[in-house]
């Protein structure tokens, strides 16, 4: 994906409690970047249209972690990764969400039975209990995204574990489109 952290690499209690971010950050992008919630659902929220999933590639990494995500470490057995772009209303329209997952191959099918679909619809109709971690914030370039989202950075990304029965199910790795502002207003708080 080439991308470049340009600004802030850190985690949510910096981002939160220090204000380590660049700029205070707008409440409705703190909700994004901070919540526990589903970045599908509330695209859906904030829209009234259905999120559609454009997958980019799903492929066998095997045990080879060379170039990946030190937490991708925490999951056990070989990996799969799935690469998307979350469009609304279609998958002709501008992508919003870039997000990588990896998962075990070994219960990977078992979570996601149906790749088309948001990560968020398939944990939610198998009713699978969740805890999410977030680890880190990030705000940076890249030149493959910008063409993707058809939109300047820099973007802010997360990343975070899905933890299911006290063991960790998948990390991941999402860069939201400087373009939600039409949706979440400015990403900068606004002065008092």
């Amino acid at each position: 994906m080439g991308w470049a952290c340009v600004v802030l690499l850190g985690t949510e209690e910096e981002a939160v409690f220090r204000q380590a971010t660049p700029y205070p950050l707008s409440p409705s992008w703190k909700v994004i970047l901070l919540s526990d919630g589903s970045v599908t659902r509330h695209l859906q929220l904030m829209t009234n249209e259905r999120v559609q999933v454009e997958c980019i590639e799903m492929r066998d990494i095997g045990h080879e972690r060379v170039g990946l995500p030190e937490q991708t470490a925490a999951i056990e057995g070989p990996l799969v990764q799935r690469q998307v772009l979350l469009h609304i209303p279609d998958p002709h329209s501008k992508a919003y969400v870039y997000a990588s997952s990896w998962w075990s191959a070994d219960t990977v099918d078992q979570y996601l039975r149906d790749r088309s679909q948001p990560i968020w619809v398939s944990l939610s109709q198998g009713r699978t209990e969740l805890y999410r971690e977030i680890l880190q914030l990030e705000l940076g370039n890249s030149p493959y995204l910008e063409e993707r989202f058809q939109a300047r950075g820099p973007f802010w990304g997360r990343q975070y574990l899905f933890w299911h029965a006290d063991k960790p199910l998948t990390l991941i790795y999402e860069v939201f489109s400087t373009e939600l502002q039409q949706f979440l207003g400015s990403p900068r708080q606004a002065e008092p």
